[in-house]
């Protein structure tokens, strides 16, 4: 008999179609959070724009590199928009 995991679900439909990214933050001009609309999987872009799974560390370098660009742009009085 089988069994529905609704869990699962999104997982198998991302699998089979592939994965609907949507921005979710933006840490500089090239630097940005992507999140899967359908199962929540969270990556971010590299330096040379390939794309990896978000992970704690790259959480706290983000914040880090994100404070340091508002910093800086507040040292130069020119306003850095950086929207969610």
């Amino acid at each position: 008999m089988p069994t529905s995991n609704n869990a699962s679900l999104p997982k198998m439909i991302c699998s089979v179609l592939g994965h609907r990214f949507k921005i979710q933050k933006r840490i500089t001009v090239h630097t940005k959070e992507y999140k899967c609309e359908c199962c929540g999987k969270e990556v971010t872009t590299t330096p040379n724009g390939n794309i990896i799974p978000l992970t704690d560390e790259l959480k706290t370098i983000h914040k880090g590199l994100e404070q340091m660009v508002v910093r800086r742009s507040v040292k130069r009085r020119t306003p850095v928009k950086i929207t969610a």
